[in-house]
């Protein structure tokens, strides 16, 4: 048994090694790119000193005369360095400064270091022209691979007596024992976070399994949003006036998406998150023309297994407990490439 569970760790290793170190460096990197992107090109991504912001209707009117296309969504960020980033109704991205509408910058999204990093993360850059992503589920496939190795390697640890003795590095041995010993060593501490982060990022992709997993947990059923009807077209949007009225819904709440409609008989969605939210999972809808509110979600009190299910965004980036959490999240990111350098230091020692 022992000789059979080596030989699968190693191989299924060596097969899925290539994409493992892809995945890896470039999750390391999401964790930082936005903020190198700032550091970078600041004149880009920086918003001016001033407090005030435009309304939402100037906004929307300034944008399509500097861009000749109309807005689909406007993120407003947190953090009062940032400007706004908006997609238009060309695909293509800008860059706004939210207390003039002065479009600082269009772009490309996968031309930037974020989105070049998160598309080579998760489905290996490759879109068609019709906008799938077909290499998606094979990189969801090597992350279920890299969980069945961290697996298997730790049935190898725990299987033999003595195993917390072998939770050790002996400094004054050779380089090769040396080597295994912190495979070994690494691979056990780190088994438990990286099988945690490579099942929520599964979970972007494969979400019913995942999903199914997530509520056979944790109490609760994994809950969607309501689904909203069609509205009917009556005169110009209202589109300050029906923001106002939608954040009275949840008033301690923090606006983070706008999501305009692309339609005239869709209405508005707010995207929001409340004190109590570990991300924006709280929804309101308004009706442009008349600022009624059509319907709402309530992210903050939905059930344990939605809970969980919702924090794995933030999970998956380290992003939940500060900047050292967020950098132990960095040196996890970049253990597989450590477990496969030492892997085939391993394996040729042994050839």
């Amino acid at each position: 048994m022992k000789r059979l569970s080596r030989k699968i760790h190693l191989t299924l290793a060596l097969v899925i090694s290539v994409f493992l170190v892809i995945m890896s460096v470039t999750g390391a990197l999401l964790i930082y790119a936005k903020d190198i992107q700032l550091a970078v090109n600041p004149q880009l991504w920086r918003a001016s000193a001033a407090e005030q912001t435009v309304d939402v209707d100037t906004l929307r009117s300034r944008v399509k005369e500097q861009t000749g296309h109309d807005l689909n969504l406007v993120s407003m960020e947190k953090d009062p360095r940032w400007a706004w980033q908006a997609q238009l109704s060309d695909g293509s991205y800008a860059s706004i400064d939210p207390s003039s509408a002065q479009v600082l910058y269009q772009y490309d999204y996968y031309s930037t270091l974020y989105g070049f990093s998160m598309g080579l993360h998760r489905w290996l850059l490759w879109r068609t022209d019709k906008g799938n992503m077909p290499l998606r589920n094979w990189v969801s496939t090597m992350a279920l691979g890299f969980m069945l190795v961290m697996l298997v390697g730790f049935y190898m640890w725990v299987k033999p007596k003595h195993r917390l003795k072998r939770l050790k590095i002996n400094k004054r041995a050779k380089a090769r024992v040396i080597n295994r010993q912190v495979h070994h060593v690494l691979g056990v501490y780190t088994t438990l976070p990286l099988l945690l982060i490579a099942f929520s990022g599964i979970a972007f992709n494969w979400k019913t399994p995942t999903q199914a997993v997530v509520s056979a947990f944790t109490p609760g059923e994994v809950e969607s949003r309501p689904r909203i009807d069609d509205i009917e077209a009556a005169g110009q949007w209202q589109l300050q006036q029906a923001i106002e009225v939608g954040l009275t819904v949840f008033p301690d709440a923090h606006l983070q998406r706008i999501y305009f409609p692309k339609e005239e008989n869709k209405p508005m969605a707010l995207r929001l998150q409340q004190p109590s939210e570990s991300h924006a999972f709280s929804w309101v809808w308004v009706n442009p023309y008349s600022a009624e509110i059509i319907n709402s979600y309530d992210g903050a009190n939905a059930n344990a297994a939605t809970q969980v299910w919702n924090f794995k965004y933030k999970f998956h980036i380290g992003d939940f407990a500060g900047p050292i959490v967020q950098f132990v999240w960095l040196l996890l990111s970049l253990m597989p490439v450590l477990f496969v350098v030492s892997g085939i230091v391993m394996w040729r020692g042994r050839k």
